[in-house]
């Protein structure tokens, strides 16, 4: 195999000094800046929050807890949607329910916004349709990591009452 030399030419002054390309990129700068300014045409820029982007119908937001007919949390503390959790950002502690009818109840539910990947497992993991996504609304930003955690009671007041019997059969 030969080896090729490949001979470079020399820049000259104004060409090491790069003026005329730094010229080249102003001009095209000013020109999109005045493009913009003037005609406001294929402007990428929303007005945030005046003009908010209108979210896809599958569109997966902030968690919520639904309740049964009389108000209590769905959940049975089942942990199919922690264990479903690829994350791994969803904490359950259980208890005992006083009612017969269920067995366990979460004493504590929280998830770890900060960590949570909006996958859907969880969703889709819980056979009583206790924890939905389809809240419309995405996680606010915040100065501390202990606002992103959202715990049960903040969950259960996004959530509202479920209309599927429990075990997550339709009516």
């Amino acid at each position: 195999m030969a080896t090729v030399t490949v001979r470079r030419r020399e820049l000259d002054f104004w060409e090491k000094t790069y003026v005329k390309e730094v010229g080249r990129g102003l001009a095209i700068t000013f020109r999109q800046l005045t493009k913009n300014l003037l005609t406001r045409e294929d402007v990428a820029t929303r007005e945030y929050p005046e003009v908010r982007r209108k979210y896809p119908e599958r569109f997966r937001g902030r968690h919520r807890l639904m309740r049964r007919e009389d108000g209590t949390v769905r959940c049975v503390a089942c942990m199919l949607c922690s264990t479903a959790c690829p994350a791994n950002c969803i904490h359950i502690v259980a208890g005992e329910h006083d009612d017969d009818r269920v067995e366990k109840y979460p004493v504590s539910f929280e998830i770890d916004l900060l960590v949570c990947i909006y996958c859907g497992f969880c969703e889709e993991a819980c056979p009583c349709d206790a924890i939905r996504m389809d809240s419309g609304k995405h996680p606010l930003p915040s100065f501390t990591r202990d606002m992103q955690r959202i715990r049960k009671h903040q969950l259960l007041e996004e959530g509202g009452l479920s209309v599927a019997e429990q075990g997550g059969r339709s009516k």
